[in-house]
């Protein structure tokens, strides 16, 4: 991986979104000081100080899309997870790509995609944040629970080893991920899904279905039983 550190910026997946044509494939676009990030649902990332990251990874695997990319956004929940488990602590995801300590987010994702007018693809962003070092107060200002690194292990975090930690085990996975897809690393992901065999509500656009989380599929769709015994599959939505 190659990487493009910034000063300051609004967003890494604007910065890079606006400029995929320019920058190489498997590039780190980063920087310590975001400030209009957002996250999934065109939600607003906090910025949460300097001692955190705020990154995008930039990949161009080909000019077509394939559904593989689709799950990206799970390899990279499951490598974040990993790198949090380093620090002695036991991380959970919330489908699709939150990742969770104690019931409090401590990182989110948001993936785009970059396409011509014809519909082939320029590129693919992965933007991700990650709470290292965040005082208690700040995170008392969220607007949803919310820890850090730093608070569930009482020690400060080195950003530039916790980044290097999470992009060197991206690496390892990525090419596998690209042949085999998400069965590469169902399991895992299911060993930290917290919502599994739990009753779950989940926004798909203006409607929401009630029901059990029973499984995630071999393509990392989530699967859920309603009340009325009907199963669904769902590819895209959001845990409330």
């Amino acid at each position: 991986m190659d990487y493009l550190y910034l000063e300051e910026i609004d967003s890494t997946n604007k910065y890079a979104k606006e400029r995929v044509n320019d920058i190489p494939d498997r590039t780190v676009v980063y920087t310590y000081k975001q400030t209009a990030g957002r996250g999934r649902l065109q939600r607003k990332w906090n910025y949460t100080g300097e001692n955190n990251i705020y990154a995008s990874i930039v990949l161009k695997p080909s000019d077509e899309m394939r559904d593989v990319y689709s799950n990206l956004t799970q390899l990279l929940c499951v490598v974040l997870a990993e790198a949090f488990e380093e620090y002695n602590i036991n991380p959970k995801i919330k489908w699709p790509n939150d990742i969770r300590v104690n019931g409090k987010k401590i990182s989110g994702i948001l993936a785009e995609a970059v396409t011509t007018q014809n519909g082939f693809l320029k590129g693919l962003i992965l933007g991700f944040g990650v709470n290292l070092n965040v005082p208690k107060e700040v995170l008392e200002n969220i607007d949803q629970p919310a820890t850090s690194l730093n608070l569930e292990t009482g020690k400060f975090i080195d950003k530039e080893v916790f980044l290097q930690k999470v992009i060197n085990k991206f690496c390892l996975y990525y090419n596998r991920f690209l042949e085999e897809g998400f069965i590469l690393i169902k399991e895992d992901y299911k060993r930290r899904a917290e919502f599994l065999n739990n009753d779950v509500a989940v926004k798909v656009f203006d409607k929401t279905i009630e029901g059990k989380a029973i499984d995630i599929t071999d393509n990392g769709a989530l699967k859920l039983v309603d009340k009325a015994n009907k199963e669904h599959i769902l590819l895209i939505g959001d845990i409330l």
